[in-house]
């Protein structure tokens, strides 16, 4: 075999600025292609929920019609392929948003999808990064670790021995992706005009969220150096020592593959408690760097389902796949910190009401801060103050779009997906931390509200854990 030779990839110095620019390509647009595309759609989804339905009483037989409906639409999603496997993964971690029946039925999304052959693989890595993979690795895998709705991973070995796996797009994604989106962008309008609960849900703006997601997810640079991004800001305060993320190793990364570190561990929902092993400050640790990210840093893990949260043999925990992240503003940043101040601290919402003001809402309302203020604490403190594992999705989102319609505020999207994120570790915090009550807790802020939390934790005689 011949000896490695060094890259060459278009990353090698790192990504050009003009990498990182995301482009949106035109979503309302309407033509022979999305209309035949439509229909199919149309027929696979009605077709599959049908056939379950019809099969139930001799293969599900302990399930409900709902239940077995939902399971269709599901095989539908898988049918129809990358854009709807994505769409059934959005409603998985909508629990309490989406029927019950269909997000528990998407769950299943979640899960490998059938890769591409490690041809078209190689095609790609070698396109990118402008040499045959022999050249590139002393070792390549061809049957890669996972295989997901836009990218797969292969294992790999760089020329100086570090152990590598490298991220690959699927080919023509991008294009089968935009001739989905802008078929069920067209499809939502439909439905908008025709009853009145999709108008309500504003259907063609959760297309158009897909949409922005979707064409970000495809930006390999994107994703790579929001991943860096988050990896240099966990140590910023020189703890975290026990959450990490990949390193990426730009010069074998290119516009459609993504090289990074490989950890070993298990995904979080394979974690079982055992001797010596403190489930709790898994999830606290976990936390603290994620709330850390959000409200300090800015870059923040958007999807982190079991299958993106590992504990490595190690006992590390580390976020993987950042695909999906977001990032408030400085302005709703701050905001976002006054709220766990008042819920930590000191029970004052005003912050929150100045904050809010700041941004030139509420300005018609007849009400001082200590009122508007007094609004926010009675929405939002049973959300933060009572057991993480009790916490309900659907009230958390509830409780931040009451508030947005309340003062005509209109609440970037990461503030939702913020939400989002809570309600997976409401899953992990039932079994692995029954009890733990996520807004009292000082650890998480200690570097948030670092005076703060130092002078409370002295008056309640708390330890705080070293790291």
């Amino acid at each position: 075999m011949p000896e490695p030779l060094p890259p060459a990839g278009p990353y090698s110095s790192g990504p050009p600025a003009d990498a990182l620019t995301v482009h949106m390509p035109e979503l309302d647009r309407f033509g022979p292609a999305q209309m035949w595309r439509a229909l199919v759609v149309g027929a696979v989804v009605i077709a599959c929920a049908l056939i379950a339905v019809v099969t139930k009483p001799f293969t599900r037989r302990g399930m409900g019609w709902a239940d077995a409906a939902a399971e269709g639409v599901v095989n539908a999603f898988e049918f129809l392929g990358p854009t709807f496997v994505k769409l059934g993964q959005l409603m998985a971690s909508s629990s309490g948003v989406f029927p019950a029946p269909l997000a528990n039925a998407c769950l299943r999304c979640l899960d490998d999808v059938p890769p591409v052959p490690a041809t078209a693989a190689r095609a790609v890595i070698e396109a990118d990064l402008g040499r045959p993979v022999a050249e590139l690795f002393v070792e390549f895998d061809d049957v890669p670790l996972a295989a997901a709705s836009v990218a797969q991973v292969h294992a790999c070995v760089l020329p100086d021995g570090r152990e590598a796996v490298i991220k690959v797009q699927r080919p023509g994604i991008h294009h089968r992706m935009l001739l989905d989106l802008r078929t069920a962008y067209w499809v939502a309008r439909q439905l908008e005009r025709a009853h009145e609960f999709f108008r309500i849900a504003n259907a063609t703006a959760i297309i158009r969220d897909l949409h922005t997601a979707t064409m970000t997810e495809l930006n390999s640079a994107v994703e790579a150096d929001r991943q860096t991004r988050f990896r240099d800001a966990l140590w910023a305060f020189g703890d975290n020592k026990w959450v990490t993320a990949p390193e990426v190793y730009w010069p074998y990364c290119g516009p459609h593959v993504i090289c990074m570190e490989r950890m070993h561990g298990v995904p979080f929902d394979r974690v079982e408690p055992r001797d010596g092993l403190d489930t709790r400050i898994l999830i606290r640790r976990g936390v603290k760097a994620w709330i850390e990210a959000i409200t300090v840093h800015g870059p923040f893990h958007g999807d982190v389902h079991a299958g993106n949260l590992w504990l490595l043999h190690d006992g590390r925990i580390a976020m993987l796949d950042f695909g999906i992240v977001g990032e408030l503003p400085p302005t709703w940043r701050a905001i976002l910190r006054d709220m766990f101040h008042a819920t930590l601290i000191d029970g004052d919402y005003s912050r929150v009401a100045r904050g809010i003001r700041a941004l030139g809402y509420t300005a018609d309302l007849e009400a001082s801060d200590a009122e508007i203020g007094a609004q926010v604490g009675a929405v939002l403190a049973p959300v933060f103050a009572n057991d993480l594992g009790e916490l309900k999705l659907s009230s958390l989102i509830m409780a931040l779009v009451a508030i947005g319609k309340q003062w005509g505020v209109a609440s970037p999207e990461e503030l939702v997906l913020f939400g989002k994120q809570l309600g997976y570790f409401e899953r992990y915090a039932t079994r692995m931390a029954p009890g733990w009550v996520m807004g009292s807790d000082l650890f998480l802020f200690r570097n948030v509200f670092p005076d703060e939390v130092a002078r409370r934790a002295d008056e309640l005689g708390i330890a705080l854990p070293d790291d």
